[in-house]
């Protein structure tokens, strides 16, 4: 290897390491914040963990012609990394899922035939369920952390007030995919606009303002429980409602 190459080598190695170094924070504060909207089970060292890897992917792969600062970038591809490690790591049973699934299915049914919001009591008595065990049915799939932040992978990962991996890469790969994003962001907008006010409220609270579950139930003035279902509730109300952007294989599986 000549001097100029050996010593461009070196440059570029040791401005690797300094990316790293200097963006290792970067990773907890990442960690931690996500932390603050997930279940207790999650343990923030599995987090840091994926973080790092996705860390130093970011510093092998950042490219400054692309025009992003590469903290951005980092940013972007540690928190892809904690989710997809998230999503490898999912302890939920099946059935949890196609249950959650059977609500959201209901609810369009009912949404469709009716032209207004589908009541709790009306899924409950079309599920042949008390509204204890439909309640049930909303606190156990907020623990599977639907539409947290997997749920809403299968519709692209656009979350409000969130950067994320796969809107990032797809603008990234082109106009038509750009424009297929573009199209999802603005249906999921009038969904969202579309939920009862509750609902809208604390979607709105807890992505948009980012505040937790027992944060939104004091400023709601009800439980921490009864925000849980609020926000189960509008997440499957959102699936049935997006259905259609859902790929065939998220349809299916569970």
């Amino acid at each position: 290897m000549s001097g100029l190459a050996s010593y461009s080598a070196s440059t570029d190695k040791a401005s690797h390491e300094d990316l790293i170094t200097r963006h290792a924070p970067l990773v907890k504060r990442i960690a931690y914040h996500l932390m603050n909207r997930l279940p207790p089970s999650v343990q923030v060292e599995d987090l840091i963990q994926a973080g790092m890897i996705g860390l130093l992917e970011a510093a092998g792969n950042y490219d400054a012609g692309q025009g992003a600062t590469f903290e951005t970038y980092a940013g972007i591809r540690i928190r892809g990394a904690m989710l997809d490690e998230m999503r490898r790591s999912d302890w939920t049973p099946r059935s949890v899922h196609r249950k959650a699934r059977k609500v959201a299915e209901v609810m369009r049914e009912i949404e469709n035939a009716e032209g207004r919001d589908a009541r709790d009591v009306e899924v409950a008595e079309a599920m042949d369920l008390s509204l204890q065990e439909y309640h049930q049915i909303l606190a156990d799939s907020s623990g599977a952390r639907i539409f947290s932040y997997e749920e809403l992978s299968e519709f692209g990962e656009v979350v409000p007030g969130e950067t994320n991996t796969r809107i990032h890469n797809q603008m990234l790969e082109g106009p038509l995919k750009g424009l297929e994003n573009s199209h999802f962001k603005e249906a999921l907008g009038e969904a969202i606009a579309g939920l009862p006010e509750r609902e809208r409220l604390v979607i709105a609270l807890y992505y948009d303002e980012e505040l937790n579950l027992r944060e939104i139930g004091q400023v709601l003035g009800v439980s921490e429980s009864r925000v849980c279902q609020i926000h189960s509730q509008a997440a499957l109300r959102l699936r049935s409602r997006l259905e259609e952007w859902l790929p065939k294989s998220g349809r299916s599986k569970g």
